[in-house]
């Protein structure tokens, strides 16, 4: 590991913050510009369309204090994707090395997640027919997820390079 260029100059855990930060920051920049741009969706509504996945139809006449919480959900379960990959690389050493290779299908596995078993699960309404611009989009955006979980964990190891 020492060919890597490794440094040990902050704890791990404010790499894995910065990076659930990051994540989230860069995703609901994504998803605020995308569904104003198709749908008119406020940033506002947006968030009480996350919170509704815990709270139901409720969310959406919660105003700010749901759109808060939703920010919130958001935050935390991106901040567990970048930890997932972080406890996953401690075993796995080449996740670490390999940023690009191994981000990009922890990127499909999360979009996998997230589609196919967190949002279905959940409280929030779906369309009954997905438009396949978001479906496209939404799956391209978890791959530079996945890349950016890897290049923060990567960053929690202490590898510069």
């Amino acid at each position: 590991m020492s060919t890597l260029g490794t440094t040990h100059s902050r704890p791990a855990a404010l790499h894995v913050i910065a990076g659930g930060f990051t994540l989230a920051t860069l995703d609901l920049i994504y998803a605020c510009s995308f569904w104003a741009w198709l749908r008119h969706v406020s940033p506002m509504r947006l968030l009480q369309y996350i919170a509704s996945g815990a709270l139901g139809e409720a969310a959406f006449d919660g105003g700010l204090a749901t759109a808060l919480i939703g920010a919130g959900f958001h935050y935390f379960i991106a901040t567990v994707m970048v930890l997932v990959y972080y406890l996953a690389s401690r075993r796995y050493r080449p996740l670490v090395q390999y940023p690009v290779r191994y981000g990009l299908p922890y990127g499909l596995l999360l979009w996998g997640v997230m589609t196919y078993v967190v949002v279905p699960l959940s409280q929030a309404q779906t369309s009954a027919k997905p438009l396949m611009l978001a479906f496209v989009s939404n799956f391209l955006m978890h791959l530079l997820f996945g890349v950016i979980c890897a290049w923060f964990s990567r960053r929690a190891h202490g590898v510069r390079r």
